[in-house]
């Protein structure tokens, strides 16, 4: 259903060290970069698929509230990776690693990044 996603930032190259080690925990990297924006994606994927910017409109970013990004994870091990990346950056913890209660195997993680901007990571397979 989504093609990508855009998080805004106020400081691209602090937001790209933070997106750099985190997302490596998820299998994916940088793949993109300009003065405005960094995508990220896994090898081989054809577009990158997850975008840190600069607003269009030269604004200053801001958190969504109430918005979500949540990014799939292959292993519970990999969830707990991303939540220690995301700390050791300078994340805000807003739930560690662990089942929740969406359904028997819904094990995620929760941060806000340098930005305030919430994510996840989600692994939905038994281990």
């Amino acid at each position: 259903m989504l093609l990508y996603v855009t998080i805004g930032t106020n400081d691209l190259y602090r937001a790209g060290h933070f997106y750099d080690a985190v997302l490596s925990a998820l299998g994916y990297r940088r793949q993109h970069y300009s003065e405005e924006e960094i995508g990220y994606s896994a090898d081989g994927d054809t577009r990158c698929r997850f975008w840190v910017v600069t607003p269009f409109n030269r604004r200053r970013a801001s958190a969504g509230n109430g918005a979500m990004v949540a990014l799939a994870a292959e292993t519970r091990a990999a969830v707990d990776a991303f939540h220690a990346a995301a700390i050791a950056a300078g994340a805000v913890d807003e739930g560690g690693p662990g089942l929740r209660p969406y359904h028997a195997h819904f094990y995620a993680a929760y941060v806000r990044d340098l930005d305030g901007n919430k994510l996840s990571a989600v692994c939905e397979s038994p281990e």
